[in-house]
């Protein structure tokens, strides 16, 4: 089980969330995820980590492989916690809107 606030933790960095984003399409091998970055693979392994601590990957091993996953659940507390702002948005685009307006009139 994870924490939210490793969630948080673990999209912080781009890097981790360039990881992300590759594994979100399909699962990839460590080795896939390392060659598509100009760092060590021990340094990868502590992204992976980070992002498994964050429940936001998983690792499935095949014979010597070891395969990343993209694991979306652990964004629901992500997404709640940016849907409790969002009215700040919805009120600034509101208000944008009603500026445009009144300037073309």
């Amino acid at each position: 089980m994870y924490d939210t606030q490793s969630t948080f933790k673990a999209i912080a960095d781009p890097t981790r969330r360039a990881i992300i984003g590759m594994v979100a399409d399909r699962e990839m091998t460590i080795g896939e995820v390392t060659d598509r970055f100009n760092m060590s693979r021990p340094a990868i392994a502590k992204h992976l980590r980070v992002l498994r601590d964050g429940g936001l990957v998983s690792v499935r091993e095949s014979g010597r492989e070891r395969f990343i996953k993209f694991e979306p659940s652990a964004l629901k507390d992500v997404e709640q916690w940016i849907e409790h702002f969002s009215h700040f948005w919805d009120d600034k685009l509101s208000k944008l809107k009603a500026a445009v307006e009144k300037d073309e009139a």
